[in-house]
């Protein structure tokens, strides 16, 4: 082989490694580029999902700041300490908490009755707990309360909700405070809300931490609620209209909660909310199954199984309204929740 053709042959592996180093670099800097956009829509969608748990859990701390300060007044006459009514006013002004005026918020007289005095004691403490609990996984991103309304007035909410119920009322008035009696229908207007409203969105947590407190607070308001529907069935023997009251109440959630369940009577499933009077339960023996009828303590579908609200649906309630809005005059908050989930649904 000449010179010159040994000499064109080298030229020509230079002009080759070039191109390779050339695509080499071009294929680096493309890769550098792909991943610097998955670094960034990573980190975009973990900022929002960060975000969407901190809404979730701020909707849930608006629920438990209401039921927090309805037993505390309803056990004690008093309500939530000031240092636990602060936070971030960027979604939302602390508000007050309207106690009323011919019928205020006060302590219950439980004279006579023992063992629901002690259920209002456990379940305030339990509230309260919750309320700085949730306000301490939230940090600063923590909501303050929003305004309240938990008069037992005849322009009250508790008076609203019982008369759309067709609850009967005493002297135009439903008041929460009156009396035990009228202390638990107050308290299963709540419970049974709140163990749906657990049901319904702590599915969507991301975080495990707060996926798991969510559950422990789910847990504890559904013994809550089996103490309060325990309670109600067991006095309702002697007293049946306040069986009737829990239906009642029942179909008129199923109707305002946005959702396309049909209110039934006690007989049928045809409601997902339902109140504490017997239903047709299976029971099997020997002789195999048949259909009895029993207490309804746990309010499920024919598997055992509790149903959910979403957020929408529970604003539904506690707004009493069945449209899509950010607050409603007449509810339990009269200028809405606190934080990024505020918006009921339409029925």
């Amino acid at each position: 082989m000449s010179d010159d053709s040994q000499l064109i042959g080298v030229l020509d592996r230079r002009v080759q490694r070039r191109g390779e180093r050339r695509e080499f670099f071009r294929a680096a800097i493309g890769a550098a580029a792909i991943g610097a956009s998955a670094v960034a829509f990573t980190s975009t969608a973990k900022a929002q999902t960060a975000n969407l748990d901190a809404d979730i859990l701020n909707f849930a701390l608006n629920l438990e700041y209401l039921e927090a300060q309805f037993y505390s007044y309803a056990f004690s006459g008093s309500g939530l300490p000031d240092d636990l009514l602060g936070g971030s006013t960027s979604q939302g002004a602390r508000g007050s908490v309207i106690t009323g005026t011919t019928n205020p918020a006060r302590a219950v007289d439980f004279s006579g009755e023992p063992l629901i005095q002690q259920y209002a004691r456990e379940i305030a403490a339990d509230e309260r707990a919750h309320v700085s609990f949730l306000r301490t996984a939230l940090g600063s991103a923590a909501v303050a309360q929003p305004t309240i309304n938990i008069a037992g007035d005849a322009d009250g909410p508790f008076t609203a909700a019982a008369a759309a119920a067709g609850v009967t009322l005493t002297n135009g008035v439903f008041d929460p405070y009156a009396s035990p009696d009228n202390f638990l229908l107050g308290a299963y207007l709540f419970e049974d809300v709140g163990v749906t409203a657990y049901k319904g969105s702590s599915s969507l947590l991301t975080n495990n931490t707060f996926l798991d407190a969510a559950a422990g607070i789910l847990a504890a308001e559904a013994f809550h609620a089996g103490i309060i529907r325990g309670a109600l069935y067991r006095r309702g023997q002697a007293i049946p209209a306040l069986v009737t009251a829990t239906e009642q109440i029942s179909d008129a959630r199923d109707a305002v909660d946005g959702s396309t369940d049909q209110a039934g009577p006690p007989q049928t499933y045809a409601d997902d909310d339902q109140g504490v009077a017997p239903r047709p339960t299976p029971v099997t023996t020997e002789a195999g199954t048949s259909t009895g009828t029993g207490s309804n303590f746990v309010p499920t579908d024919p598997n055992g199984i509790a149903f959910g609200r979403t957020a929408q649906q529970v604003l539904n309630i506690v707004y009493l309204n069945t449209a899509n809005a950010a607050a409603e005059l007449g509810g339990f908050f009269p200028a809405g929740v606190n934080g990024g989930i505020r918006v009921s649904a339409a029925k």
